[in-house]
């Protein structure tokens, strides 16, 4: 078993983000936009299929749901969040899967944590101090976020409220009208903006999914984003109707790989929302491994924006480990 999961085991080195890491951007191609075309039909067979062509099990399932787990930026976007939350959550982001799991897995020293804490400004300073010592990077929302409808200055001066309290990671969220009305330079400029007010911290663009209407906007978004110097996109907020979905997984990750093979950039995915179950973190792993390699399994380039995942990874463990299932509140808090 351990042989198994030491091959997909998370680095070690820290996972705070690196300046020579940062997506530059280039300039705005509008041609490159104008000539994106995405066959619904198509994306849809290729999702459709994709969970029962590539299953694991056993112990090699364990490996790889280790391996989610080093994906996650636990989150926690509630209006009725606290320190005290923040700091329970901290505490499971240090040590996501208990430790007599992991010694019955035969990984009783696999240094394992998750990728990100993602919490709201207010909360930042609970997080900072939580994971004091860890290499645990801390995520804000920002840019007016979840809707993105406060105007532009306000969105910058939160960015940067963020940053100076210690966020090493913003998630912002775009204008989506822009995108509905093909108002691409605006967005470019919008996204550009957000950019240069994170400064060192990396930025993970949300494009709001579910409300961007067609797999053709999805495509045009994420490409705009990116050469706007977008280090991440990301689906959703996790609070619009549809969030995540594979087919529009798809269409990113392969607007993800045009960008890599235009500039030799790598670029980060973020699903985020309606993305709870073990089950749907092994078929977004199988997807990221067969459309963009192995590069895009580790948590400075992929993440799942959850905040029930990890418990249901947890218990998928513990039945691997026991032959039995627990109970959803025998886990720690996740």
């Amino acid at each position: 078993m351990s042989a198994k999961i030491q091959n997909i085991r998370p680095k070690q080195a820290a996972n705070a983000p690196h300046e020579e890491d940062r997506n530059p951007g280039t300039e705005l191609d509008l041609d490159w936009v104008a000539g994106l075309r995405v066959n619904k039909s198509a994306v849809e067979r290729r999702t459709s299929t994709l969970a029962g062509r590539r299953t694991v099990k056993k112990d090699y399932q364990a490996a790889w749901l280790l391996k989610a787990v080093s994906c996650i930026d636990l989150t926690t976007l509630a209006g009725d969040d606290t320190p005290g939350r923040v700091r329970r959550l901290c505490a499971k982001a240090k040590q996501p899967v208990r430790q007599d799991v992991l010694e019955k897995l035969g990984v009783g020293d696999l240094d394992l944590n998750v990728g990100a804490v993602c919490v709201y400004h207010s909360m930042i300073p609970a997080a900072v101090d939580a994971l004091q010592g860890t290499d645990i990077p801390v995520a804000a929302v920002s840019t007016g976020f979840p809707a993105g409808q406060s105007p532009l200055d306000t969105k910058l001066r939160e960015i940067k409220a963020s940053v100076r309290a210690g966020a090493n990671e913003i998630d912002i969220v775009i204008s989506r009208g822009l995108v509905l009305t093909g108002q691409w330079k605006k967005l470019y400029d919008e996204v550009r903006a957000f950019r240069e007010a994170c400064g060192p911290a990396h930025m993970k663009t949300i494009l709001g999914t579910g409300d961007l209407v067609t797999l053709r906007n999805v495509a045009r978004a994420s490409a705009v984003c990116m050469m706007a110097g977008a280090d991440f996109i990301k689906t959703s907020t996790g609070k619009e109707g549809i969030n995540a979905t594979l087919p529009v997984s798809l269409v990113m990750v392969r607007m993800i790989r045009d960008y890599y093979e235009r500039t030799g950039q790598l670029i980060g995915y973020k699903p985020a929302g309606g993305v709870s179950a073990a089950k749907d973190a092994l078929a977004y792993l199988a997807l990221m491994k067969e459309e963009l390699g192995r590069s895009w399994l580790e948590p400075e380039l992929f993440r799942f924006g959850a905040s029930s995942l990890l418990g249901d990874i947890e218990r998928q463990l513990e039945h691997n480990a026991t032959g039995r299932y627990a109970a959803a509140h025998h886990q720690p808090m996740a």
